[in-house]
C-alpha cells in the first residue's frame, strides 16, 4: 500500500493554527451565541441602544431575566452601555458582534433558500 509524504503540508498548517488558549476563548464567544435569550437581545439591538425596560418589553421578559443576560454580554464585551441619568442604555459594544451575527444569520438563509 502506498502512502504519500503529507509532512511539509502537516507542519505548514500546525505553524498556522492559533494558540490553545485562543482557541479555548474563541470556542467560549461562540458558546455566547449558543443562547436564543442572548441572540435574541442582540438582535434588538441591532435595531437602537435600548435600555432594560424596553428590551423586556420587546421580548416579553422579565426585567431580571434581561439584566442577567445583559450582564453576561457586556462581560464578554459583546454588548456596551451608557448611563443617561438613571436609566442605562445598551447597545452592541463594536460592528464585530454585527458582522458574526450577521453571517450567521445569512449562512442560515442561504442554506433555505
Amino acid at each position: 500500500m502506498k502512502t504519500h509524504d503529507h509532512s511539509m503540508l502537516v507542519e505548514k498548517v500546525k505553524s498556522q493554527l492559533p494558540k490553545d488558549e485562543l482557541i479555548a476563548d474563541l470556542s467560549d464567544l461562540f458558546k455566547l451565541f449558543g443562547d436564543n435569550t442572548r441572540l435574541r437581545i442582540l438582535f434588538s439591538l441591532f435595531e437602537s441602544e435600548l435600555c432594560v425596560c424596553a428590551i423586556s418589553e420587546i421580548l416579553g421578559m422579565t426585567q431580571s431575566a434581561i439584566s442577567h443576560q445583559l450582564k453576561v454580554l457586556k462581560e464578554s464585551n459583546l454588548v456596551a452601555s451608557r448611563r443617561e441619568g438613571k436609566t442605562i442604555f445598551y447597545h452592541l459594544s463594536d460592528e464585530h458582534v454585527r458582522t458574526i451575527i450577521g453571517k450567521g444569520y445569512d449562512h442560515l438563509m442561504e442554506a433555505r433558500s
